[in-house]
Protein backbone atom coordinates (compact mmCIF):
# COMPACT_ATOMS: atom_id res chain seq x y z
CA UNK A 1 0.00 0.00 0.00
CA UNK A 2 1.57 3.57 -0.78
CA UNK A 3 0.81 5.71 1.76
CA UNK A 4 0.73 9.39 2.23
CA UNK A 5 1.80 11.61 5.44
CA UNK A 6 0.19 14.46 6.73
CA UNK A 7 1.39 17.24 9.15
CA UNK A 8 0.40 19.87 10.71
CA UNK A 9 2.83 22.56 13.10
CA UNK A 10 2.81 24.59 16.27
CA UNK A 11 5.33 26.82 16.37
CA UNK A 12 6.08 28.62 19.33
CA UNK A 13 7.93 32.44 19.47
CA UNK A 14 9.47 34.11 22.20
CA UNK A 15 8.71 37.98 21.15
CA UNK A 16 11.47 40.21 21.21
CA UNK A 17 10.05 42.88 24.32
CA UNK A 18 12.24 44.14 26.95
CA UNK A 19 10.06 42.85 29.53
CA UNK A 20 7.53 39.68 30.11
CA UNK A 21 3.80 39.33 28.96
CA UNK A 22 2.55 40.57 32.36
CA UNK A 23 5.07 41.88 34.63
CA UNK A 24 7.58 44.06 34.61
CA UNK A 25 10.48 41.47 34.90
CA UNK A 26 13.68 41.57 32.31
CA UNK A 27 13.11 38.58 29.69
CA UNK A 28 17.13 39.09 28.72
CA UNK A 29 18.49 35.68 27.60
CA UNK A 30 21.40 33.95 30.04
CA UNK A 31 20.70 35.17 33.33
CA UNK A 32 21.54 33.08 36.23
CA UNK A 33 18.69 31.07 37.52
CA UNK A 34 15.61 32.20 39.02
CA UNK A 35 17.22 36.06 39.05
CA UNK A 36 14.46 37.31 36.60
CA UNK A 37 11.32 36.31 38.40
CA UNK A 38 8.48 37.62 40.74
CA UNK A 39 5.63 37.18 42.45
CA UNK A 40 3.46 37.98 39.55
CA UNK A 41 4.80 35.83 36.90
CA UNK A 42 5.73 32.96 39.92
CA UNK A 43 1.62 33.17 40.43
CA UNK A 44 2.04 34.27 44.19
CA UNK A 45 -1.75 34.97 46.31
CA UNK A 46 -2.62 38.37 45.72
CA UNK A 47 -0.94 39.27 42.38
CA UNK A 48 -2.43 40.71 39.47
CA UNK A 49 -0.88 40.67 35.65
CA UNK A 50 -0.91 44.18 33.55
CA UNK A 51 -0.67 43.17 30.29
CA UNK A 52 2.50 44.67 28.22
CA UNK A 53 0.79 46.79 25.52
CA UNK A 54 4.08 45.78 23.29
CA UNK A 55 3.30 42.02 23.19
CA UNK A 56 -0.19 42.91 21.46
CA UNK A 57 1.57 45.41 18.86
CA UNK A 58 4.54 42.29 17.51
CA UNK A 59 1.37 39.93 17.74
CA UNK A 60 -0.91 41.76 15.71
CA UNK A 61 2.08 42.60 13.21
CA UNK A 62 2.32 38.98 12.90
CA UNK A 63 -0.67 38.40 11.89
CA UNK A 64 -1.03 40.94 9.29
CA UNK A 65 2.47 39.88 7.85
CA UNK A 66 0.72 36.13 7.66
CA UNK A 67 -2.19 37.50 6.19
CA UNK A 68 -4.38 36.42 9.12
CA UNK A 69 -7.35 38.55 10.17
CA UNK A 70 -7.20 39.84 13.14
CA UNK A 71 -9.84 39.07 16.18
CA UNK A 72 -10.68 42.84 17.10
CA UNK A 73 -12.67 41.79 20.04
CA UNK A 74 -10.20 38.83 21.82
CA UNK A 75 -9.58 37.72 25.55
CA UNK A 76 -7.52 35.60 27.46
CA UNK A 77 -8.04 32.48 28.94
CA UNK A 78 -6.57 29.85 31.77
CA UNK A 79 -5.33 26.56 30.59
CA UNK A 80 -5.19 24.32 33.74
CA UNK A 81 -2.67 21.81 34.09
CA UNK A 82 0.31 20.90 36.62
CA UNK A 83 4.00 20.33 35.99
CA UNK A 84 6.71 21.54 38.13
CA UNK A 85 8.35 24.47 35.69
CA UNK A 86 4.42 25.98 36.13
CA UNK A 87 4.20 27.31 39.19
CA UNK A 88 0.94 28.69 38.81
CA UNK A 89 -0.74 25.78 37.89
CA UNK A 90 -2.02 27.45 34.91
CA UNK A 91 -1.08 28.87 31.93
CA UNK A 92 -2.34 32.35 30.80
CA UNK A 93 -3.48 31.33 26.79
CA UNK A 94 -5.67 32.16 24.60
CA UNK A 95 -8.43 29.50 23.00
CA UNK A 96 -12.11 30.49 22.26
CA UNK A 97 -10.83 34.49 20.92
CA UNK A 98 -7.24 34.32 19.42
CA UNK A 99 -5.82 37.56 18.12
CA UNK A 100 -5.46 35.73 14.71
CA UNK A 101 -7.23 33.83 12.50
CA UNK A 102 -7.08 32.03 8.88
CA UNK A 103 -3.77 33.41 7.20
CA UNK A 104 -1.64 31.49 4.59
CA UNK A 105 2.20 31.74 4.08
CA UNK A 106 3.71 30.98 1.09
CA UNK A 107 6.70 28.65 0.60
CA UNK A 108 8.98 28.22 -2.56
CA UNK A 109 10.04 24.62 -2.84
CA UNK A 110 13.57 23.57 -4.72
CA UNK A 111 12.25 22.22 -7.59
CA UNK A 112 10.56 26.05 -8.41
CA UNK A 113 6.95 25.03 -7.12
CA UNK A 114 5.45 27.65 -4.76
CA UNK A 115 2.93 26.21 -2.09
CA UNK A 116 0.20 28.35 0.25
CA UNK A 117 0.56 26.85 4.16
CA UNK A 118 -3.25 27.76 5.76
CA UNK A 119 -2.68 29.40 9.24
CA UNK A 120 -5.73 28.39 11.11
CA UNK A 121 -4.85 30.16 14.40
CA UNK A 122 -2.62 32.66 16.04
CA UNK A 123 -2.18 33.27 19.77
CA UNK A 124 -0.97 34.98 22.43
CA UNK A 125 0.84 33.20 26.10
CA UNK A 126 3.05 33.38 28.43
CA UNK A 127 6.04 30.85 28.59
CA UNK A 128 6.24 27.92 31.03
CA UNK A 129 9.71 27.46 33.41
CA UNK A 130 12.60 25.24 32.39
CA UNK A 131 13.54 21.66 33.37
CA UNK A 132 17.05 20.85 33.89
CA UNK A 133 17.83 17.40 34.36
CA UNK A 134 21.09 16.25 36.08
CA UNK A 135 21.45 12.86 34.64
CA UNK A 136 24.76 12.41 36.43
CA UNK A 137 23.14 12.47 40.18
CA UNK A 138 19.36 11.70 38.77
CA UNK A 139 18.07 15.50 39.73
CA UNK A 140 15.67 17.86 37.99
CA UNK A 141 16.44 22.05 38.62
CA UNK A 142 14.12 24.78 37.98
CA UNK A 143 14.30 27.73 36.35
CA UNK A 144 11.31 30.22 36.44
CA UNK A 145 13.43 33.10 34.63
CA UNK A 146 11.09 31.67 31.57
CA UNK A 147 8.10 32.32 32.82
CA UNK A 148 6.31 34.99 31.82
CA UNK A 149 8.11 35.69 29.02
CA UNK A 150 5.63 36.26 26.10
CA UNK A 151 4.80 33.77 23.27
CA UNK A 152 2.74 34.03 20.10
CA UNK A 153 1.63 30.33 19.01
CA UNK A 154 1.06 30.04 15.32
CA UNK A 155 -1.18 27.02 14.34
CA UNK A 156 -0.93 25.84 10.66
CA UNK A 157 -3.21 23.41 9.25
CA UNK A 158 -2.36 20.15 8.16
CA UNK A 159 -0.82 21.11 4.84
CA UNK A 160 2.85 19.46 4.57
CA UNK A 161 3.04 16.17 3.21
CA UNK A 162 7.41 15.78 3.74
CA UNK A 163 10.46 17.49 6.25
CA UNK A 164 11.61 19.54 3.38
CA UNK A 165 8.05 21.13 3.24
CA UNK A 166 8.46 21.72 7.03
CA UNK A 167 11.62 23.45 6.90
CA UNK A 168 10.66 25.33 3.86
CA UNK A 169 7.57 27.07 5.92
CA UNK A 170 9.89 27.18 8.65
CA UNK A 171 12.55 29.05 7.28
CA UNK A 172 10.14 31.46 5.40
CA UNK A 173 8.38 31.95 8.81
CA UNK A 174 12.02 32.70 10.74
CA UNK A 175 12.58 35.32 7.98
CA UNK A 176 9.26 37.37 8.37
CA UNK A 177 9.88 37.18 12.02
CA UNK A 178 13.20 38.69 11.99
CA UNK A 179 12.56 41.08 9.30
CA UNK A 180 9.18 42.62 11.68
CA UNK A 181 12.12 42.51 14.38
CA UNK A 182 9.56 40.83 16.79
CA UNK A 183 11.89 38.09 17.60
CA UNK A 184 15.57 37.05 17.32
CA UNK A 185 14.10 33.26 16.73
CA UNK A 186 17.43 31.86 17.73
CA UNK A 187 16.80 27.98 17.67
CA UNK A 188 19.73 27.24 19.52
CA UNK A 189 18.07 29.71 22.61
CA UNK A 190 14.80 28.68 22.76
CA UNK A 191 13.06 31.61 21.22
CA UNK A 192 12.07 29.02 18.38
CA UNK A 193 10.73 26.12 18.63
CA UNK A 194 7.99 23.69 17.34
CA UNK A 195 6.29 20.25 18.02
CA UNK A 196 5.19 18.01 15.13
CA UNK A 197 1.66 17.07 14.95
CA UNK A 198 2.21 13.77 12.39
CA UNK A 199 0.04 11.24 11.00
CA UNK A 200 -0.32 9.08 7.87
CA UNK A 201 -2.93 7.64 5.78
CA UNK A 202 -3.40 5.44 2.28
CA UNK A 203 -3.18 7.45 -0.84
CA UNK A 204 -6.15 8.75 -2.08
CA UNK A 205 -8.19 8.97 1.87
CA UNK A 206 -9.71 11.85 2.74
CA UNK A 207 -9.82 10.87 6.33
CA UNK A 208 -7.14 11.75 8.66
CA UNK A 209 -5.12 8.81 10.37
CA UNK A 210 -4.16 8.93 14.50
CA UNK A 211 -1.47 11.50 15.14
CA UNK A 212 1.12 12.23 17.08
CA UNK A 213 3.44 14.93 18.62
CA UNK A 214 6.65 15.22 19.11
CA UNK A 215 8.28 17.78 20.98
CA UNK A 216 11.96 18.87 21.54
CA UNK A 217 12.90 19.44 18.09
CA UNK A 218 15.72 21.83 18.42
CA UNK A 219 16.48 22.55 14.57
CA UNK A 220 15.81 22.05 11.15
CA UNK A 221 18.05 19.33 10.99
CA UNK A 222 15.92 17.44 13.63
CA UNK A 223 12.88 18.71 12.35
CA UNK A 224 13.55 16.66 8.71
CA UNK A 225 15.20 13.66 10.40
CA UNK A 226 11.99 13.54 13.05
CA UNK A 227 9.80 13.55 10.15
CA UNK A 228 11.35 11.48 8.45
CA UNK A 229 11.56 8.49 11.21
CA UNK A 230 7.83 8.98 12.90
CA UNK A 231 6.41 8.41 8.78
CA UNK A 232 8.03 5.37 8.74
CA UNK A 233 7.31 4.48 12.15
CA UNK A 234 4.25 4.85 12.10
CA UNK A 235 3.69 2.92 8.47
CA UNK A 236 5.61 0.48 9.63
CA UNK A 237 2.75 -0.04 12.85
CA UNK A 238 -0.43 0.25 10.39
CA UNK A 239 1.60 -2.54 7.84
CA UNK A 240 1.97 -4.83 10.63
CA UNK A 241 -1.54 -4.53 11.68
CA UNK A 242 -1.30 -2.39 14.44
CA UNK A 243 -2.58 0.86 15.29
CA UNK A 244 -1.22 4.34 15.67
CA UNK A 245 -1.66 5.86 19.58
CA UNK A 246 -2.32 9.47 20.14
CA UNK A 247 0.29 10.78 21.68
CA UNK A 248 3.17 12.75 22.90
CA UNK A 249 7.11 11.86 21.62
CA UNK A 250 10.01 13.48 22.29
CA UNK A 251 12.23 13.47 19.86
CA UNK A 252 15.72 12.07 20.95
CA UNK A 253 18.38 13.74 18.64
CA UNK A 254 21.23 11.39 20.07
CA UNK A 255 19.63 8.23 19.08
CA UNK A 256 18.09 9.70 15.73
CA UNK A 257 14.44 8.23 17.19
CA UNK A 258 11.16 9.63 18.70
CA UNK A 259 10.42 8.23 22.48
CA UNK A 260 6.94 8.40 23.83
CA UNK A 261 6.21 10.96 26.53
CA UNK A 262 2.73 10.66 27.84
CA UNK A 263 -0.92 10.26 26.05
CA UNK A 264 -1.76 13.11 23.97
CA UNK A 265 -3.92 15.56 26.01
CA UNK A 266 -7.44 17.26 24.19
CA UNK A 267 -8.91 20.79 25.32
CA UNK A 268 -11.04 19.54 27.32
CA UNK A 269 -8.03 17.74 29.55
CA UNK A 270 -6.83 21.73 30.31
CA UNK A 271 -10.40 22.60 31.54
CA UNK A 272 -10.23 26.09 30.09
CA UNK A 273 -11.81 29.36 31.33
CA UNK A 274 -11.87 33.40 30.72
CA UNK A 275 -8.68 34.66 32.35
CA UNK A 276 -10.69 36.66 35.15
CA UNK A 277 -7.95 38.90 36.03
CA UNK A 278 -7.49 40.45 32.43
CA UNK A 279 -10.24 42.21 30.61
CA UNK A 280 -11.05 41.44 27.02
CA UNK A 281 -9.15 43.11 24.45
CA UNK A 282 -10.97 45.84 21.53
CA UNK A 283 -8.27 46.72 18.89
CA UNK A 284 -9.81 49.61 16.68
CA UNK A 285 -9.42 49.91 13.27
CA UNK A 286 -7.20 52.92 13.57
CA UNK A 287 -5.04 50.43 15.52
CA UNK A 288 -4.88 48.42 12.85
CA UNK A 289 -4.18 50.90 10.10
CA UNK A 290 -1.34 51.98 11.67
CA UNK A 291 0.56 48.14 12.12
CA UNK A 292 -0.43 47.59 8.97
CA UNK A 293 2.46 49.78 7.77
CA UNK A 294 5.04 46.97 7.33
CA UNK A 295 8.80 46.42 6.05
CA UNK A 296 9.59 45.00 2.82
CA UNK A 297 9.97 41.35 3.53
CA UNK A 298 12.27 38.69 2.54
CA UNK A 299 9.92 37.68 0.14
CA UNK A 300 9.05 40.70 -1.58
CA UNK A 301 12.67 41.61 -1.35
CA UNK A 302 14.01 38.31 -3.30
CA UNK A 303 11.03 39.13 -6.00
CA UNK A 304 12.67 43.05 -6.77
CA UNK A 305 15.84 41.82 -6.47
CA UNK A 306 15.62 39.36 -9.42
CA UNK A 307 13.57 42.02 -11.63
CA UNK A 308 14.78 45.01 -10.66
CA UNK A 309 18.44 43.83 -10.54
CA UNK A 310 18.67 41.18 -12.69
CA UNK A 311 19.98 39.04 -10.16
CA UNK A 312 19.58 35.25 -10.33
CA UNK A 313 17.27 33.50 -7.83
CA UNK A 314 20.29 32.19 -5.76
CA UNK A 315 21.63 35.59 -4.94
CA UNK A 316 18.49 36.78 -4.09
CA UNK A 317 17.76 34.47 -1.59
CA UNK A 318 21.33 34.23 -0.30
CA UNK A 319 20.96 38.29 0.09
CA UNK A 320 17.71 38.19 1.76
CA UNK A 321 18.57 35.59 4.51
CA UNK A 322 19.35 37.98 7.15
CA UNK A 323 17.45 41.85 6.92
CA UNK A 324 20.67 43.33 7.91
CA UNK A 325 22.93 41.62 4.75
CA UNK A 326 19.86 42.45 2.53
CA UNK A 327 20.19 46.11 4.08
CA UNK A 328 23.91 46.06 3.79
CA UNK A 329 23.77 45.33 -0.57
CA UNK A 330 20.82 47.94 -1.11
CA UNK A 331 23.04 50.71 0.30
CA UNK A 332 26.42 49.08 -1.26
CA UNK A 333 24.37 50.12 -4.92
CA UNK A 334 23.05 53.13 -3.61
CA UNK A 335 26.70 54.17 -3.26
CA UNK A 336 27.43 53.09 -6.81
CA UNK A 337 28.71 49.75 -6.90
CA UNK A 338 26.70 47.63 -9.73
CA UNK A 339 24.40 45.22 -7.78
CA UNK A 340 25.95 41.61 -9.36
CA UNK A 341 29.86 43.13 -8.46
CA UNK A 342 28.11 43.54 -5.35
CA UNK A 343 26.09 40.76 -4.66
CA UNK A 344 29.54 38.73 -5.47
CA UNK A 345 31.51 40.81 -2.76
CA UNK A 346 28.78 40.28 0.10
CA UNK A 347 27.86 36.41 -0.95
CA UNK A 348 32.03 36.00 -1.07
CA UNK A 349 34.03 38.35 0.71
CA UNK A 350 31.65 39.32 3.64
CA UNK A 351 29.95 35.73 4.19
CA UNK A 352 33.98 34.52 4.69
CA UNK A 353 34.71 37.33 7.12
CA UNK A 354 31.45 37.11 8.92
CA UNK A 355 31.77 32.73 8.99
CA UNK A 356 35.84 33.22 10.04
CA UNK A 357 34.39 35.72 12.96
CA UNK A 358 31.65 33.33 14.20
CA UNK A 359 29.37 36.56 13.29
CA UNK A 360 25.88 37.23 12.24
CA UNK A 361 25.69 40.29 9.46
CA UNK A 362 23.85 42.51 12.22
CA UNK A 363 27.01 42.71 13.99
CA UNK A 364 29.91 43.58 11.59
CA UNK A 365 31.49 46.95 11.59
CA UNK A 366 32.39 47.17 7.95
CA UNK A 367 30.56 49.51 6.18
CA UNK A 368 28.84 49.82 2.97
CA UNK A 369 30.46 53.27 1.25
CA UNK A 370 33.81 51.07 2.51
CA UNK A 371 32.96 47.99 0.09
CA UNK A 372 31.30 50.41 -2.67
CA UNK A 373 34.68 52.21 -2.36
CA UNK A 374 36.49 49.26 -2.94
CA UNK A 375 34.50 47.97 -5.82
CA UNK A 376 35.20 51.24 -7.17
CA UNK A 377 38.89 51.65 -6.84
CA UNK A 378 39.03 47.53 -8.64
CA UNK A 379 36.64 48.87 -11.49
CA UNK A 380 38.54 52.20 -12.20
CA UNK A 381 42.14 49.86 -12.22
CA UNK A 382 43.62 51.49 -9.60
CA UNK A 383 44.16 48.21 -7.72
CA UNK A 384 43.71 44.65 -8.97
CA UNK A 385 40.59 41.86 -7.92
CA UNK A 386 43.52 40.38 -5.68
CA UNK A 387 44.60 43.49 -4.02
CA UNK A 388 40.96 44.37 -3.67
CA UNK A 389 40.35 40.98 -1.62
CA UNK A 390 43.85 42.49 0.81
CA UNK A 391 42.04 45.86 1.03
CA UNK A 392 39.03 44.29 2.34
CA UNK A 393 40.44 41.96 4.85
CA UNK A 394 42.41 44.85 5.92
CA UNK A 395 39.64 47.46 6.40
CA UNK A 396 36.78 45.00 7.44
CA UNK A 397 37.39 46.12 11.35
CA UNK A 398 36.96 50.33 10.19
CA UNK A 399 40.08 51.76 8.35
CA UNK A 400 39.91 53.71 5.17
CA UNK A 401 40.77 52.09 1.39
CA UNK A 402 42.73 54.51 -0.09
CA UNK A 403 44.96 55.08 2.82
CA UNK A 404 45.50 51.34 3.63
CA UNK A 405 46.43 50.69 0.05
CA UNK A 406 48.67 53.84 0.15
CA UNK A 407 50.25 52.16 3.48
CA UNK A 408 50.51 49.14 2.23
CA UNK A 409 52.09 50.18 -0.92
CA UNK A 410 49.33 48.41 -3.13
CA UNK A 411 48.73 50.83 -6.11
CA UNK A 412 48.11 48.31 -9.33
CA UNK A 413 51.29 48.61 -11.14
CA UNK A 414 50.05 49.54 -14.64
CA UNK A 415 53.34 51.01 -16.48
CA UNK A 416 53.41 48.72 -19.79
CA UNK A 417 57.72 48.72 -19.53
CA UNK A 418 57.50 47.26 -16.04
CA UNK A 419 55.12 44.66 -17.02
CA UNK A 420 57.25 43.87 -19.95
CA UNK A 421 60.15 43.82 -18.04
CA UNK A 422 58.43 41.54 -15.67
CA UNK A 423 57.19 39.24 -18.69
CA UNK A 424 60.75 39.33 -20.11
CA UNK A 425 61.90 37.69 -16.45
CA UNK A 426 59.73 35.01 -16.26
CA UNK A 427 59.93 33.95 -19.80
CA UNK A 428 63.49 33.54 -19.28
CA UNK A 429 63.20 31.82 -16.09
CA UNK A 430 60.73 29.61 -17.37
CA UNK A 431 61.89 27.68 -20.69
CA UNK A 432 59.59 24.76 -20.02
CA UNK A 433 56.60 26.30 -19.92
CA UNK A 434 56.88 28.66 -22.90
CA UNK A 435 57.68 25.33 -25.17
CA UNK A 436 55.09 23.97 -23.77
CA UNK A 437 52.35 26.71 -24.44
CA UNK A 438 53.91 27.47 -27.89
CA UNK A 439 53.12 23.54 -28.67
CA UNK A 440 49.77 24.12 -27.71
CA UNK A 441 49.41 23.49 -24.32
CA UNK A 442 47.00 26.79 -23.30
CA UNK A 443 47.59 25.83 -19.37
CA UNK A 444 51.03 26.77 -19.73
CA UNK A 445 49.78 30.27 -20.20
CA UNK A 446 47.98 30.43 -16.79
CA UNK A 447 50.92 29.57 -15.09
CA UNK A 448 53.27 31.94 -16.53
CA UNK A 449 50.40 35.04 -15.82
CA UNK A 450 50.65 33.34 -12.56
CA UNK A 451 54.55 34.31 -12.27
CA UNK A 452 54.38 37.65 -13.95
CA UNK A 453 51.82 38.63 -11.10
CA UNK A 454 54.51 37.54 -8.37
CA UNK A 455 56.81 38.88 -10.35
CA UNK A 456 55.11 42.29 -9.88
CA UNK A 457 54.30 41.57 -5.89
CA UNK A 458 50.21 40.58 -6.96
CA UNK A 459 49.84 44.58 -8.15
CA UNK A 460 49.81 43.62 -11.91
CA UNK A 461 47.09 45.07 -13.77
CA UNK A 462 45.65 41.64 -15.08
CA UNK A 463 44.61 42.73 -18.67
CA UNK A 464 47.86 44.34 -19.56
CA UNK A 465 49.56 41.01 -18.29
CA UNK A 466 47.56 38.97 -20.24
CA UNK A 467 47.99 41.27 -23.69
CA UNK A 468 51.33 41.41 -23.26
CA UNK A 469 52.50 38.01 -22.51
CA UNK A 470 50.44 36.84 -25.30
CA UNK A 471 51.85 39.35 -27.53
CA UNK A 472 55.48 38.20 -26.15
CA UNK A 473 54.74 34.62 -26.64
CA UNK A 474 53.22 34.44 -30.32
CA UNK A 475 57.12 36.57 -31.35
CA UNK A 476 59.12 34.17 -33.39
Amino acid sequence: MEWETVIGLETHVELATRTKIFCACSTKFGAPPNTQCCPVCMGMPGTLPVLNEKVVEYAVRTGLALNCEITKYNRFDRKNYFYPDLPKGYQTSQLYLPVARNGAVRIELENGREKDIGISEMHMEEDAGKLIHEPENGCTKVDYNRCGVPLIEIVTQPDFRDGEEVVAYLEELQSILQYLEVSDCKLQEGSLRCDVNLSVRPVGSAQLGSRTEMKNLGSFRAVRRAVAYESQRQIAVLESGGAVLQETRRWDEDRNKSVSMRAKENARDYRYFPEPDLPPLRLDEAYLELLRQQPELAGEKRRRYRQEYGLPAYDADMLTGQKALAEFFEETVARGADPKTASNWILGQVLRQLSQRNLEAKDMTLLPRTLARIIELVERGEINRNTGVQVFDGVFDGGDPEEYIKVNGLRQVSDPEQITRAVETVLKQNPGPVAEFRAGKEKSFGFLVGQTMRNLGGKGDSKQVNVILRNRLSEP
